[in-house]
């Protein structure tokens, strides 16, 4: 028996409890792991509310990511004993989730956990932190350093914002966060964030295709009409890392910024990213992200917890990391 977050449906409302469930009913999969921790995500609140559909079979156990050891495996890569990271292929949403002390999947979705991470850290991490690293890999691979100019972060107090601005400020960037809550500017500060941009600068749509230069960069967390004024606001070559939806899945834009400016518009897939990239980003989290950074961000909750965690992560008003003891 192992204890999990279990969702039912009936008469089209999902309602979410803490259950005791036997290993039988695990899914299929040559690696059983037994879970550390798993984490909260914008996704998760969507899942664990019953938001968007995500979830078509029930019940289900959600959680798009855990970290933990393994318990069992058939699979050539792995053995008993193992620590192990596991974040996207649409675990938690199509295939039983992290918010369990046991879960049951692919070994060909598993990465070893990098020397110098603890399970804890890995989902402090998480899918968060993860999708962070890649969005900086590919403005670096579209040709952005440091010396090209300022960075813009939106959602920056978020999960995704919060580890990008670390991790950018660590490599030298100069940093600048978008955020509507006075509260966290401070908190943005001592991640390394040196401009603070009121969400409310953004939230306007657009009035004209194109705007005074300002970014190098962007890693853009929310989408709909702040995209839009960020992309007329972009320096000629610069890079948008699209990453979340926050705002809206809506970009009502004109392609200006891409003709006149050659501006790159960028999406980032975490959830079904090839495993050798997956390796590459979390080589990279060990040495690009201050783990000091990363404890300071990070608060710990159990699964009784994930329903109000839910609601508050969908309101936006969870900062930083929450990571899942599902041990607790």
């Amino acid at each position: 028996m192992f204890k999990a977050l279990l969702l039912e449906e009936s008469d089209g409302k999902v309602t979410s409890s803490v259950q005791e469930l036997d290993e039988a009913r695990l899914p299929e999969g040559d690696v059983t792991v037994a879970v550390d921790y798993s984490t909260l995500n914008y996704k998760d609140g969507m899942i664990v509310k019953g938001i968007g559909r995500l979830v078509r079979t029930y019940p289900h156990v959600p959680g798009v990511d855990f970290a933990g050891t393994v318990a069992e495996s058939s699979h050539a890569d792995f053995k008993a004993g193992d620590k192990v990271v596991l974040t996207g292929w649409r675990v938690g949403e199509m295939h039983w989730g992290g918010y369990a002390q046991k879960a049951r999947v692919k070994g060909d979705w598993l990465v070893p956990l990098p020397d110098g991470l603890s399970t804890k850290q890995a989902m402090a991490i998480g899918t968060a932190g993860f999708t962070s690293m890649l969005a900086v890999m590919a403005l670096e691979e579209h040709g952005l350093s440091p010396d090209k100019g300022e960075v813009l972060i939106t959602g920056a107090a978020g999960g995704v914002g919060s580890v990008a601005a670390a991790i950018l400020a660590k490599l030298g960037y100069h940093v600048a966060g978008s955020t509507g809550r006075a509260e966290t500017h401070d908190y943005l500060k001592s991640l390394g964030v040196t401009t603070i941009v009121d969400r409310a600068e953004l939230a306007e749509a657009p009035s004209r295709p194109l705007e005074k230069e300002r970014w190098a960069g962007c890693i853009d967390a929310v989408g709909g009409t702040t995209l839009a004024n960020v992309l007329t606001q972009m320096a000629h070559s610069g890079s948008v890392a699209a990453v979340g939806l926050a705002g809206g899945n809506k970009l009502e834009t004109t392609v200006i910024p891409f003709l006149l400016r050659g501006v790159n518009l960028l999406g980032i897939d975490s959830v079904m990213c090839p495993i050798d990239r997956r390796k590459t980003a979390w080589q990279r989290l060990t040495s690009d992200l201050p783990l000091e950074h990363l404890d300071a961000m990070t608060s710990v909750s159990g699964l009784g917890d994930l329903p109000g965690l839910a609601d508050d992560i969908l309101k936006g008003q969870v900062r930083g990391r929450k990571v899942i003891d599902v041990n607790a």
